[in-house]
């Protein structure tokens, strides 16, 4: 399993302890995250490719804001605002917090500058560190609970502002390049075939054990049929046999609204692919390659992957079922290729309660009308994955590196 994403606070640790680990967990999240966007020039941190997308300055600005929102503003009592305009700029969609501008117009705003924005991040960054070493320990507990909820949220948008880029390149003609040094995950290695799932009654749902979001939770038990769950993520030699056969082309393959997708887009093969030479390339964050048979199919919406599911004769597993077959240590490529869909809808465990205020606009208010992708990709970073981690996006959606695996009843 990964590790935390902040490592894990030692034990009998002192308050100077205490400290210094945040302080540290602070300053590596942060750093990540300039240097994700390091790569990219002043221009393309200014793009915005659709309105599922954000802009990489965005990206940058909005998890700023999030500490000086959430976490300076309410227990920095001599903290000064860095610049009034941007809370309206940078807010995305906390309601309780404020007025915030129109997500698909965030590309429009080339001022502030690239170079305010740094200056913000510089600014927020001293602020935070200054709280850290200073706040006192009847209000650490709430700040440092505040702070840890904040570098996962970065954590989040650094793979955001891979994936958001990599689409804005995939629409450029001359086929940028984000990262020459960038190499694909390789393919888990092993047998492969189907393996079964123990049957039963499980718990699912986070253990307690490091952090989670608040969607990862209660705990509960859940009813896991006799099934066997594929070893492997289903890989681009199998999708391009699902093409040659006119997968794209079979009406009976789709769910209606799938159907309806496919017509409306032009989808004959997944997002970023193209055909010629008479051969297949993919958009990369290395630039445009030839697509490997071997590697992992990528960049799907939950209609294609469930249209494949169809085609195979197989399923797409339950996030049940997937979580229980990822702590049996049955899967490869559970974590670090691509998100894997579920067959699951996006709704909240039995018990669960959002958080109140602005906080609880988390994750709560999103669970309807989306599909669960559990496991993580290539984008996400180090030691932001574990087992109960619910991902969600909606059927359509393939800008994403999302897969998946299949699943037999029994």
């Amino acid at each position: 399993m990964p590790r935390s994403a902040v490592s894990t606070l030692p034990r009998a640790s002192t308050v100077d302890d205490v400290r210094a680990f945040w302080l540290d967990a602070y300053r590596r999240v942060r750093a990540e995250t300039e240097a994700r966007a390091a790569h990219l020039s002043a221009e393309d941190q200014i793009v915005q490719s659709m309105a599922d997308a954000s802009p990489t300055k965005w990206h940058r600005a909005h998890v700023t804001w999030f500490f000086e929102q959430f976490l300076l503003t309410e227990h920095a009592p001599d903290y000064r605002i860095f610049d009034e305009r941007f809370p309206f700029l940078f807010n995305s969609y906390y309601v309780a917090a404020g007025p915030r501008h129109a997500r698909p117009q965030r590309g429009l705003i080339t001022r502030p500058n690239g170079e305010d924005v740094t200056a913000y991040r510089a600014h927020v960054d001293a602020a935070v560190a200054r709280l850290i070493e200073t706040v006192p320990q009847a209000q650490a507990a709430r700040v440092f609970e505040i702070l840890e909820i904040g570098l996962h949220h970065e954590q989040q948008h650094q793979e955001l502002l891979l994936t958001d880029i990599l689409h804005a390149f995939a629409q450029n003609p001359t086929d940028p390049v984000y990262d020459f040094a960038w190499q694909p995950p390789q393919p888990g290695q092993g047998p492969r075939g189907f393996v079964e799932v123990p049957a039963g009654i499980h718990p699912v749902g986070h253990d307690g054990e490091g952090y989670c979001f608040d969607n990862e939770t209660p705990r509960h038990d859940e009813l896991i049929p006799r099934l066997r769950i594929a070893r492997h993520l289903v890989s681009n030699a199998e999708w391009l046999a699902f093409i040659e056969a006119g997968g794209y082309e079979t009406p009976a393959l789709w769910l209606s609204d799938g159907w309806a997708a496919v017509q409306a887009e032009g989808w004959q093969a997944p997002g970023y692919w193209r055909q010629e030479g008479g051969g297949w390339s993919m958009m990369t964050l290395a630039g445009r390659k030839p697509v490997d048979p071997t590697a992992a199919v990528q960049h799907i919406s939950y209609y294609e992957a469930d249209a494949f599911a169809r085609f195979a004769g197989k399923h797409l597993p339950s996030e049940a079922e997937w979580e229980v077959a990822a702590r049996a240590g049955l899967l490869a490529d559970a974590f670090g290729t691509a998100w894997q869909w579920t067959r699951s809808a996006y709704l909240p465990y039995p018990g669960y309660r959002a958080a109140e205020g602005a906080l609880g606009e988390y994750n709560g208010k999103f669970m309807v009308s989306q599909m669960v992708l559990r496991g993580s990709s290539l984008a996400t970073p180090e030691g932001h994955a574990r087992a109960s981690y619910r991902n969600f996006f909606y059927p359509p959606a393939r800008w994403q590196f999302s897969g998946l695996r299949l699943a037999e009843f029994i």
